[in-house]
């Protein structure tokens, strides 16, 4: 799901490095520096879950887990993306260096809301935990297949098509994510709910 180089207008790459920056500056000032071996673990499994991708013309489909940062990061899962979209560009050349700015709003933008959304709607009950989990995931796949192609129509429309395609290809990944998050926040809430922010609900539970 990378955008490679080339394929936006200049006003909008620009655009969205600057919007990236914003973002991770903001996300920067936010985060413990306790939370720091967390982020890293996230940041790993982020770039791992993208190493299996099939190309779909300027772009690619392959798992995203937005949702699943979004929820285990909150505020800080704009860093984490940002390092693993940085990372993926460098070493393996999965979106272009000119679109790191977009690629990172497309995941990291998601992922903040996601986790958002999770800490809104969770509560003390496993049940409710991991419809809010479900629910999570799968809006940090929606959000990013719509921003992929708000993205890719800016670049012409030789680029509609691709995007049309793009938005059908992630209906599999849509339903895989949201079960990935479901039984992450499920397994978390049993072995580690500090994770979760949730040792309240651990506790209130027994």
């Amino acid at each position: 799901m990378h955008i490679s180089d080339g394929v936006l207008p200049p006003s909008v790459t620009v655009g969205t490095a600057a919007v990236a920056l914003l973002f991770a500056a903001w996300s920067a000032r936010r985060t413990d520096p306790d939370d720091l071996p967390k982020i890293a673990v996230v940041s790993s499994a982020f770039f791992v879950a993208s190493l299996i991708h099939v190309p779909i013309g300027p772009t690619s489909v392959h798992l995203l887990i937005p949702g699943v940062v979004g929820i285990l990061l909150g505020r800080s899962a704009f860093i984490a993306v940002c390092l693993g979209v940085v990372l993926q560009s460098l070493l393996f050349q999965f979106g272009g260096i000119t679109a790191i700015g977009a690629n990172a709003c497309m995941m990291g933008i998601p992922a903040l809301i996601s986790g958002w959304l999770f800490r809104s709607m969770r509560g003390p009950s496993l049940p409710r935990l991991i419809l809010a989990g479900a629910t999570a995931g799968g809006l940090g796949i929606v959000l990013a297949v719509v921003g992929l192609a708000l993205l890719l129509v800016t670049g012409g429309e030789d680029f509609l098509g691709v995007a049309k395609l793009a938005m059908y290809a992630h209906l599999p990944v849509l339903f895989i994510e949201s079960a990935i998050a479901a039984f992450t926040v499920s397994f978390l809430f049993r072995v580690k709910p500090e994770l979760l922010d949730m040792s309240f609900q651990a506790h209130a539970a027994r």
